[in-house]
């Protein structure tokens, strides 16, 4: 606490008393925080409105694209997660490949011979199976790397988001591949 002595030597000082301004009025600080409900041109207002929506939506775009973990939504945030994507997109996987073998069995399927539609949906149901077993492999690994990595404790339940990633087209996933193939993480 201050003595009266320190007080009378720091007022003579020069230090200004008090706030330096008087206390607005209660009206005065009402009018400073009064908008209308409804602006004066609607459409303007609805303009700035959706470019600003626009920007933002933008904004959130690339930071998921990047792995910004901000802009990640809950199931793809934090390390184990980030590892696991950066190991599925280091690694060849044959469930990439599933959406352009459909398209092909489709387009199989447009022949009018009976035999080529019957060996192409052969081949689109022997590729499903393996890329079921490939996606029950990379489980096992993923599931034996986070432990080592990250301990038997902390390790997330992450099979199911290793094989819905591994199934995916490598240029369509989300976020972005962050590295390159056979750069796995350690």
């Amino acid at each position: 606490m201050e003595t009266p002595e320190e007080t009378k030597s720091r007022l003579a000082a020069g230090h200004p008393v008090g706030k330096g301004q008087a206390t607005p009025s209660r009206k005065q600080q009402e009018a400073l925080n009064r908008r209308p409900l409804v602006p004066d041109d609607r459409k303007l207002a609805a303009k700035q409105a959706r470019s600003k929506a626009a920007e933002t939506r933008e904004r959130t775009r690339i930071g998921m694209a990047a792995g910004d973990e901000k802009y990640l939504p809950m199931r793809d945030r934090g390390l184990q997660k980030r590892f696991v994507r950066d190991f599925v997109d280091a690694r060849f996987n044959v469930g990439e490949f599933m959406i352009p073998v459909m398209f092909l069995v489709i387009l199989l399927s447009v022949f009018p011979d009976p035999a080529i539609q019957t060996y192409g949906f052969l081949a689109l149901w022997a590729f499903v199976i393996v890329a079921v077993v490939d996606c029950i492999i990379l489980g096992f690994i993923v599931t034996r790397k986070l432990n080592a990595k990250f301990g038997v404790q902390k390790a997330e339940r992450v099979r199911w988001y290793a094989a819905m990633r591994a199934l995916q087209l490598r240029v369509l996933r989300l976020p972005k591949p962050q590295v390159k193939r056979g750069q796995y993480p350690s």
